[in-house]
């Protein structure tokens, strides 16, 4: 047998509507070592993939009915997480061919074939996927590791601050000033390290697909002012000013709900308020909620976080919104922030935009589709 132990395992599924022609493709496959599945049919071959999805399809263009390039559509529109390759055996011209990549081939063999190119051509599609399925493999395993590190992680931190503020209520005993500091030091740093392990752990839960939303009508104006109050604090340790200005009537700010779930689109505020509070040093952060219809007449909700802060490299601004690109900033993070916002953005139909200007500071806005009325 001139094929490794590994290959034994993978299984053809050949499509041809004269029975010879498959019948020799058995003979030439089998005696390689490969489990070699026969139908005549598109129709038969579609519902073959779906009840067990094969290791590559060799499948002939010209048949009645459906032939090859409607067949390979449809696979194709059925296998998105499990990679099949297709080889397409046609007496070939270039129009078939780009017919064949447009539709989802991945490569093509002219008819009559020699042997020894045919098995080279399931070779190396066969290592192709192989490479696939282990790639996929490899980031199913990393994000279970990091979804079962982050939360494991959760609970030591957790009951750090809960013990680190007892001290600092002096439950258990009396404490100096200088004592008082250096706790109050330690509480910052062990929330800064929870905040990224929660941030890790959502980000991971999107990459997983296991997130979970829970959309109703909510209150921008409602989730903006809360979160301006609740920042207000940092920002006057900072001697910043924080201020919000609301462009809605009074009539208006009770209808900027968006259809959504309101603990994320909380989240993406508070990172982006969050962010410019961080990287402004003197100056001030204005936050503004406004409205607007577009072209098409689509009613939009609009937030504005613009700093007077360090503003954005130009060569960081491809990549802002990218996982674990943080920036050339010495304050910058685990670069986790904006790609989960985005995330969040993106799953409600939104957009994150901003622009930037190096040492005079930054924009980001975020805009949202109107709840409907009805």
């Amino acid at each position: 047998m001139s094929i490794q132990d590994s290959q034994v395992l993978d299984r053809i599924l050949a499509v041809d509507d004269i029975p010879d022609n498959l019948f020799l493709v058995q003979a030439l496959l089998e005696s390689e070592g490969y489990e070699v599945k026969l139908v005549t049919d598109g129709g038969t071959a579609i519902k073959e993939v779906k009840k067990t999805p094969p290791s590559l399809i060799l499948l002939d263009v010209m048949m009645p009915e459906i032939d090859g390039y409607e067949v390979t559509r449809r696979i194709r529109s059925i296998t998105d997480d499990n990679y099949i390759p297709i080889l397409l055996v046609t007496a070939f011209d270039d129009v078939s061919v780009v017919e064949g990549l447009d539709a989802g081939a991945d490569d093509f063999i002219r008819k009559p074939f020699d042997t020894d190119e045919l098995l080279a051509r399931v070779r190396s599609l066969l290592r192709l996927k192989h490479s696939i399925d282990a790639q996929k493999q490899m980031a199913r395993q990393r994000e279970d590791f990091v979804s079962r590190l982050t939360h494991d992680l959760r609970t030591p931190l957790v009951a750090a601050d809960r013990m680190l503020n007892l001290f600092l209520q002096e439950t258990f005993c009396k404490i100096s000033p200088e004592m008082k500091k250096a706790i109050a030091a330690m509480v910052r740093s062990n929330n800064n390290l929870l905040e990224m392990v929660n941030t890790l752990l959502e980000v991971s839960r999107f990459e997983a697909g296991k997130k979970t939303m829970n959309f109703e009508s909510c209150s921008m104006y409602s989730i903006v002012e809360e979160v301006v109050q609740e920042l207000s604090p940092l920002a006057e340790e900072r001697d910043l000013q924080l201020e919000f200005k609301n462009n809605l009537t009074e009539e208006s700010k009770d209808k900027s709900a968006v259809n959504g779930d309101r603990l994320e689109l909380r989240r993406v505020v508070s990172n982006l308020i969050g962010n410019a509070i961080k990287f402004t040093d003197e100056g001030q952060i204005e936050v503004r909620l406004s409205e607007f219809t577009s072209n098409a007449g689509e009613e939009w909700v609009k937030v504005d976080v613009e700093d007077t802060g360090y503003g954005i490299a130009e060569e960081d601004k491809t990549t802002i919104f990218e996982r674990f690109r943080s920036g050339k900033n010495k304050r910058s993070g685990s670069g986790l922030g904006l790609h989960l916002s985005n995330r969040i953005a993106e799953t409600h139909n939104a957009k994150i935009e901003f622009s930037s200007e190096l040492g005079k500071g930054s924009i980001f806005t975020v805009v949202l589709p109107k709840a409907s009325e009805d």
